[in-house]
């Protein structure tokens, strides 16, 4: 039997913020592990189900309102972890979304460029 291949559309970024999530008949909070254009991780100890649809509320530090995703789908579990599809954001959350990957992926090309610059040369080459 042949292997399928899973590659992701959109890069995830580990990220560590709060979150508060609910859908029938749960209601949790946990911490968002990861995140991309198109869904996210978080590890908390409430049981989820897999297959469910979920609200999930992104507390982000350097925001007043929560990124809000309206409509999710819980895509795995695995023991205290569970990915989320987004599958309905508003406008405005979708393009909050985009400026803080498009901020993350800055930070991420930054730390890297300091990293070859100052890691990969050889001492004393020009």
């Amino acid at each position: 039997m042949a292997s399928l291949s899973y590659s992701r559309i959109y890069p995830r970024y580990q990220l560590h913020y709060p979150v508060i999530f609910g859908g029938a008949p749960f209601v949790g909070e946990g911490v968002l592990t990861n995140l991309s254009f198109s869904g996210c991780s978080v590890l908390s100890d409430r049981e989820v189900l897999c297959g469910c649809e979920v609200r999930v509320s992104i507390l982000l530090p350097d925001q007043a309102h929560a990124l809000a995703i309206e409509l999710g789908t819980i895509k795995w579990v695995e023991g205290h972890q569970f990915g989320v599809e987004f599958v309905r954001l508003p406008d405005e959350t979708r393009q909050r979304l985009n400026r803080k990957l498009r901020t993350e992926l800055i930070h991420l090309l930054k730390v890297r460029s300091g990293r070859r610059d100052s890691s990969e040369w050889p001492i004393g080459s020009t």
